[in-house]
């Protein structure tokens, strides 16, 4: 079993940035997909971000450009670095991770963004 903690939601103003943070209980480097997804009210689930082992990165076509997802295995963390964030980013965000055919969820992280 894998636990995924996530830290840094919160309220932030439209064009403003937060970074969200998801340490995980294992070594990042054996977890070969990781990911972040987020949830609205009313909306399915949504892949927002995912990187594997290699470092190759994939977006969301909303948040390209916006959102940068990176990996530190020394520190067993994954981060979504936001930015010029929108009233339509709001959601609980959830940290994912998978390896073979067994996955894992965080717990989620509310990031609101309100004037």
């Amino acid at each position: 079993h894998v636990e995924l903690v996530e830290s840094g939601g919160g309220l932030v103003q439209p064009g403003g940035s937060l970074e969200l943070s998801c340490e995980a209980s294992i070594s990042t480097f054996m977890l070969r997909y990781m990911a972040w997804f987020r949830q609205a009210p009313g909306k399915e689930r949504e892949l927002v971000a995912s990187i594997t082992t290699g470092h190759i990165t994939d977006y969301l076509d909303t948040v390209k450009g916006r959102f940068t997802i990176s990996k530190d295995n020394a520190k067993r963390t994954i981060s979504l670095q936001m930015n010029s964030l929108r009233h339509e980013d709001t959601a609980v965000y959830y940290c994912y991770a998978r390896l073979g055919a067994d996955e894992w969820w965080g717990q989620g992280t509310q990031v609101t963004v309100s004037s």
